[in-house]
């Protein structure tokens, strides 16, 4: 079974979910969600010096047009049904980065009004750690998040309707 002759120079030859994989990881949209000081290094990352668009990376001002959100900054109890009503609006797939020390873990920020890591609430997808993070540690964790991305099976089934979308760790 396979192909048993040269097809050409013009041929490639792939699974349907790499081809998936390969454009979702390759255009992702994030939610930007800046709470605190690392919506600053956010907005950085996307700026003239390190220009997030060259991987494809545009951000957007709508939920229904994003498919990954970026918390950055602490999350307090205030802000949570606010935050969980966003990601509600997002369409499927769709990807959660905690950015920051207060995203990640509250941070500094032992408070009763301060919730003690979005992962309580949010399937965390990548954790940005710093306080706040650079830009590059941002746009390391988006590109971990690509890796994540080109490791699902079966994305395009999932999304007609057949099964469920493989994660591989």
């Amino acid at each position: 079974m396979g192909v048993d002759q040269v097809l050409g120079n013009n041929v490639i030859t792939t699974s349907l979910d790499k081809l998936v994989n390969w454009s979702r990881s390759r255009s992702m949209w994030p939610m930007t969600f800046g709470l605190a000081c690392c919506a600053i290094e956010m907005m950085a990352a996307g700026a003239a010096r390190f220009d997030l668009d060259r991987f494809g990376i545009l951000f957007r001002a709508s939920p229904r047009q994003a498919d990954v959100i970026i918390i950055a900054g602490t999350v307090t109890k205030k802000m949570l049904p606010v935050i969980q009503t966003v990601y509600e609006q997002m369409p499927e797939p769709k990807y959660v980065i905690a950015m920051g020390a207060c995203a990640s873990s509250g941070g500094v920020f032992d408070s009763y009004s301060v919730v003690q890591g979005i992962d309580e609430v949010l399937p965390v997808d990548v954790y940005i750690p710093g306080c706040p993070p650079r830009p590059e540690g941002l746009i390391y964790g988006l590109q971990k998040l690509q890796e994540k991305i080109m490791a699902e099976r079966n994305s395009f089934g999932a999304a007609i309707g057949y099964g469920e979308v493989v994660k591989d760790a």
